[in-house]
């Protein structure tokens, strides 16, 4: 890592992974199978629309990478990227107590309502949860949640990183 880079994590989950390519798999052979009998009809364009999805999701969300300079937070699934300047950071805490249904309602990136605060999530299943909240929304997003696996070091440093901003503000 250079000087400016003061946390680098990559994570990945073989379970999601297993998950994804069976589900593409399953879909490919329901295509399969509804192409063989009916040829192209709804149902074998509905199979090959999930199959599709569910292999671009074994290929995007095979590897969430957690990069923090001194400037920002960045959160790379695949093709897509979110970068969090810590100026726009309001708080960061372990995301914890969540409803069943958000906490384990799948893996790569959703969107959802928690506390009448519209969330970002990058995350797999298994690992733990750091919740950012912003102070000016991006778009319609308040918060952004991200699996790690060393949620109390990320906090640590985001609260760090987020004082040391206050500090030079404050100096100013």
């Amino acid at each position: 890592m250079t000087d400016n880079n003061i946390y680098q994590e990559e994570i990945s989950s073989n379970k999601t992974e297993a998950l994804f390519l069976a589900l593409t798999l399953v879909f490919f052979l329901l295509l399969a199978w509804s192409w063989k009998i009916a040829g192209l009809d709804t149902a074998a364009a509905i199979f090959l629309s999930l199959a599709i999805v569910f292999l671009f999701y074994s290929l995007n969300y095979r590897t969430l990478k957690i990069h923090m300079t001194r400037g920002s937070l960045e959160l790379k699934f695949g093709i897509f990227a979110w970068r969090i300047p810590f100026n726009n950071i309001e708080d960061c805490r372990l995301d914890e107590n969540l409803p069943a249904l958000m906490k384990n309602g799948g893996a790569g990136i959703h969107f959802m309502m928690i506390d009448h605060r519209y969330r970002a999530s990058f995350n797999f299943l298994e690992f733990p949860r750091v919740v950012v909240a912003f102070k000016n929304k991006v778009g319609l997003v308040r918060d952004i949640s991200f699996s790690t696996r060393n949620p109390t070091e990320i906090v640590s440093l985001i609260e760090k990183a987020m004082s040391n901003i206050r500090t030079a503000y404050n100096n100013e």
